[in-house]
């Protein structure tokens, strides 16, 4: 049966295989070759707005590294060289892959040897020509970044030309406890910034919605306040990304999350962009 690819419907399912899927991506314009570490459904965030179903609290669990493997390269073969388009329906001028992401049901960054299967991934992609003319990317919430093999996995990130998109809801420590259910102080989102600006090319992404207090204007003001401060502790990002709900949350807070509008965006972007950031905004 034919199927189409659109930016509404990232199941992880849709291919079939365990670790790799594909998705149309609002953030990377266009197709993104997905890589799920947590087929399990774990993290150690809970975000409000979490499209995961049964979303459960742990790590990534023990990744079989010659499954990986044996899909990501029958995936990519299959983009390239088979009938891949066709079946999805992706329209011609999207017959392209814009980047490989490390994006799952969970924060892959809590994979047992996680700097093993970026340095695995960036290989093949390197191999099948799709680095260096794709990107690669990292989607994480930052959390772990103190550890070792996740440093280690940045540094393998950066060797291809990767980058980092860090996950930033809110710039204080309410905001995070209310959208992400985190106890992350403000020194350990600054000492983790740091880290991943050092190691690897770093992007913001920040979802903006409503719930409660999230995105008042004094949210707002912290957060600029924050970009703000970054450049004198040598914090140096490359971008600013945001973006707002699309896809059905499957958290107990869903029904009452609220989109945040097109103009509401722009305008916080401009504001963005007057402290001298690179900002996007994807609606």
């Amino acid at each position: 049966m034919t199927q189409t690819l659109t930016t509404s419907n990232h199941n992880r399912q849709i291919a079939g295989l365990k670790y790799i899927y594909p998705v149309m991506s609002r953030r990377a314009g266009g197709l993104s070759i997905g890589v799920n570490f947590n087929p399990n459904n774990a993290c150690n965030w809970r975000c409000i707005y979490c499209q995961v179903p049964d979303l459960q609290r742990g790590n990534a669990p023990e990744m079989d590294f010659g499954l990986l493997e044996q899909e990501l390269r029958l995936f990519l073969d299959y983009v390239q060289h088979g009938d891949f388009f066709e079946q999805f329906n992706v329209e011609a001028n999207q017959r392209v892959i814009k980047d490989i992401a490390i994006s799952g049901n969970g924060e892959s960054t809590s994979l047992k040897d996680f700097d093993k299967a970026v340095r695995l991934i960036g290989d093949i992609a390197t191999e099948s020509d799709v680095f260096p003319t794709s990107k690669f990317v990292l989607i994480s919430n930052g959390s772990l970044l103190h550890q070792a093999s996740v440093q280690d996995g940045l540094r393998e990130l950066a060797r291809y030309n990767g980058e980092l998109w860090f996950k930033l809801d809110s710039a204080t420590e309410q905001g995070r406890k209310l959208i992400n259910n985190t106890g992350q102080s403000q020194q350990k989102l600054l000492d983790h910034l740091k880290i991943a600006t050092d190691l690897c090319p770093t992007k913001l992404q920040t979802c903006m919605f409503h719930y409660q207090q999230t995105w008042s204007e004094n949210e707002k003001s912290a957060y600029l306040q924050l970009l703000a401060e970054l450049p004198d502790r040598e914090i140096k990002i490359q971008k600013v990304m945001l973006y707002s709900i699309a896809r059905q949350s499957f958290q107990p807070e869903a029904e009452n999350l609220q989109r945040a509008t097109l103009d509401e965006m722009n305008a916080f972007a401009a504001d963005i962009k007057a402290l001298g950031y690179d900002v996007s905004v994807n609606y």
